[in-house]
């Protein structure tokens, strides 16, 4: 059987200083999940990336991808001659500083006019205005794919000096509706959990840390048509949530890939959703599978600068049934 996946997101010109302080230039972003999907499909299906460019940035991603002969470019447009420009600061192997200097122009329903024929889509925003609501909806109302989502787009915004900072995803109930998985890291969650009115002094003392919010939230999102919410949990794992025929929450852990050196944690998140949306193409249910290549496709990306990272479909289940060994794929 041949699959079809779209990824929709930018692919911002990346200068990167890592935690170790190698300084590390690229390009990043929807390259991470399409070309990890890429060797994962093999011939048995076709990667299509959505995604806005500067015209002057076109060529080199175009030259980046095109020795993936499943991805097809019709679908990376540079005619606005806008696209993300970003640099990032690791003060350590997760956090980091970031500023935004260059923005893409947002990916429209007539940008995905001639990919509704998918069978998941994969969106993986950086900056709250990349892949908007209607863009959303419109895939919903248009297409039978299964629409992974990830938050770190809608919780985060750009400031007039360039720095990107974490905002409270204000208009989540609109969304929800239209997404099929949802998926963010912590931090992340607690950006979407917000209380009717806060102190200033709760607001002083936010806590990213704390999952005790996680079953209340999730039942909200879950009530609201998302069919799992799925949160990682930085190097332990990520734990998802989804409805029982019963109408009961179900929490389920899925651990974490080990690798024992970490070179450069830039763009896990979007590999991980790759993941996440190549384990669903065969089942559409199995949050478990996905979450197990998911895993496997961010804790390769951490082991080098290149994509040379990504592996065979083959090669992969390996790493995952050597991690899960005594659970199946």
């Amino acid at each position: 059987m041949s699959y079809n996946i779209a990824i929709l997101g930018p692919v911002p010109r990346d200068h990167i200083t890592t935690h170790k302080g190698e300084i590390i230039e690229k390009y990043g972003g929807v390259n991470n999940p399409v070309i990890a999907v890429s060797l994962l499909l093999g011939e048995h299906g076709t990667v299509y990336p959505v995604t806005h460019l500067r015209k002057s940035d076109h060529e080199p991603v175009n030259d980046i991808l095109k020795p993936y002969p499943n991805v097809n470019l019709d679908f990376i447009r540079s005619d606005a001659d806008m696209g993300d420009i970003i640099s990032l600061t690791f003060v350590d192997q997760n956090k980091r500083l970031e500023k935004q200097t260059g923005l893409m122009n947002p990916i429209t329903p007539a940008d995905v006019e001639g990919v509704l024929h998918c069978d998941v889509f994969v969106c993986v925003p950086i900056t709250d205005f990349e892949v908007p609501l209607e863009t959303v909806r419109y895939i919903k109302e248009n297409s039978k794919g299964v629409i992974i989502y990830d938050a770190h787009g809608p919780t985060n915004t750009l400031t007039v000096h360039g720095d990107r900072e974490i905002r409270f995803w204000a208009d989540r109930d609109l969304w929800l509706p239209y997404i099929d998985v949802l998926k963010m890291n912590l931090e992340e969650s607690h950006a979407c959990w917000f209380k009717e009115e806060f102190t200033l002094e709760e607001l002083k003392a936010f806590d990213t840390e704390s999952r005790d919010h996680l079953p209340q939230f999730a039942e909200h999102v879950l009530a609201r048509g998302i069919k799992a919410l799925i949160v990682t949990l930085d190097d332990s794992g990520c734990v998802c949530y989804t409805k029982t025929q019963s109408g009961e929450i179900h929490e389920q852990f899925v651990k974490s890939v080990w690798v024992d050196n970490v070179v450069d944690t830039t763009g896990c998140g979007d590999s991980f959703a790759g993941g996440l949306g190549f384990g669903l193409l065969e089942d559409a249910e199995d949050y478990v599978a996905a979450m197990k290549y998911a895993n496997a496709l961010g804790a390769r990306r951490t082991q080098g600068r290149t994509f040379d990272v990504f592996l065979s479909r083959a090669e992969t289940d390996q790493i995952i049934e050597k991690n899960y060994e005594n659970e199946p794929i």
